[in-house]
């Protein structure tokens, strides 16, 4: 099974065809980050203007590349939700005009679905059952994955996730947008014995987290110092091992309380060097293995929305009457295909 898959959930705009027999055939991204630089963040209404913009065209690549025309495919996916709504309507909009003029069923995709089997893309996947950290912009979650559809979450933040909390704390030290990789290149610079920034929650028992206090911390810290670029590189470097810290003793915590012997790492801080050093060392303790996909697919990526849309239309989902978009979606109401 042929599958278009678009994703348009927040400032990237994502389009791939993946075969479920074949694998992934083609895949193209053009990122909104310069547009939104300025602004320090992602501003919506620009957003879904430049999603318009430049989904059709991509379509048009990327079909190329694979060297098919439209009617060939299988099936058209998109990503439903979670996600900025007006964003997500380009995509889904876009997705539902071309099923029906190639006469293609189309699917709604959950993003964060799309984001824990990323890894699925790899040449060595993992199995199911799996441990899955998921770390971007918009969310930090812990989630026991039993198979297509099978989630149970484990934990989740309190308030920022991780990538918000990078982006902040790097707006505090000046830093230009995004954020998280301005940040882990400055803390490279950083005296790992000047500062010791608090690991929140990891007091208690649980698998939540909270990382809005670290951004406080760093705050208080920079008010402190000269505010030197070596007094902001070692805050960096302690809000940065702050955080990896944290996510290993969270992961670290739910290895043991499941049982399982794989962690899936997917989402945008997940290309962070420190902390795949430090969950490499994890899991070598444990006698446990670590997946990623590869960078370019650890943001957001039509490849992933492509894949999932291709293997729940192969397993016998239909998108009719249901919703257009969700800018709210819970992981756990998800269910395996066909079961619906």
């Amino acid at each position: 099974m042929r599958v278009l898959g678009i994703e348009s959930s927040c400032d990237e705009t994502g389009v791939a065809i993946y075969d479920t027999e074949a694998g992934l055939l083609a895949h193209a991204l053009h990122s909104q980050v310069a547009a939104h630089a300025e602004y320090g963040g992602v501003v919506p209404e620009l957003a879904s203007r430049d999603h318009v913009r430049r989904m059709v065209p991509l379509v048009r690549e990327v079909l190329a590349r694979a060297g098919l025309k439209g009617a060939e495919l299988d099936g058209v996916c998109h990503t439903a939700g979670p996600g900025l709504v007006g964003a997500l309507l380009t995509g889904t909009l876009t997705a539902r005009g071309l099923g029906l003029g190639w006469g293609l069923p189309v699917l709604g995709v959950h993003h964060m679905e799309g984001h824990l089997l990323a890894p699925m893309l790899e040449p060595e996947p993992p199995a199911f059952p799996f441990l899955a950290l998921l770390v971007s912009g918009g969310h930090t979650l812990l989630v026991e994955v039993r198979g297509l559809g099978g989630y149970r979450v484990l934990g989740q933040s309190l308030d920022d996730a991780v990538g918000e909390a990078f982006d902040k704390t790097a707006k505090l030290l000046g830093l230009g947008y995004p954020g998280g990789p301005a940040l882990a290149r400055l803390a490279e610079q950083g005296d790992p014995g000047r500062f010791r920034f608090p690991r929140p929650m990891t007091d208690r028992p649980g698998l939540d987290f909270s990382f809005s206090g670290l951004k406080t911390f760093a705050l208080n810290m920079l008010a402190k110092v000269a505010g030197s670029e070596q007094d902001r590189a070692d805050i960096a470097r302690a809000f940065e091992e702050a955080v990896v810290a944290t996510l290993v003793i969270k992961c670290r915590r739910a290895l043991e309380q499941t049982g399982l012997s794989r962690l899936v790492v997917a989402g945008g801080v997940g290309a962070n060097r420190r902390l795949r050093e430090a969950l490499a060392g994890l899991a070598a303790a444990h006698g446990a293995r670590v997946y990623y996909p590869r960078i370019e697919f650890c943001t957001d990526n039509g490849a992933m929305i492509a894949l999932v849309g291709a293997l729940r239309l192969a397993g016998g989902d239909r998108g009719d009457g249901e919703p257009l978009v969700r800018a709210r979606w819970s992981l756990e109401s998800l269910q395996p295909p066909g079961a619906a």
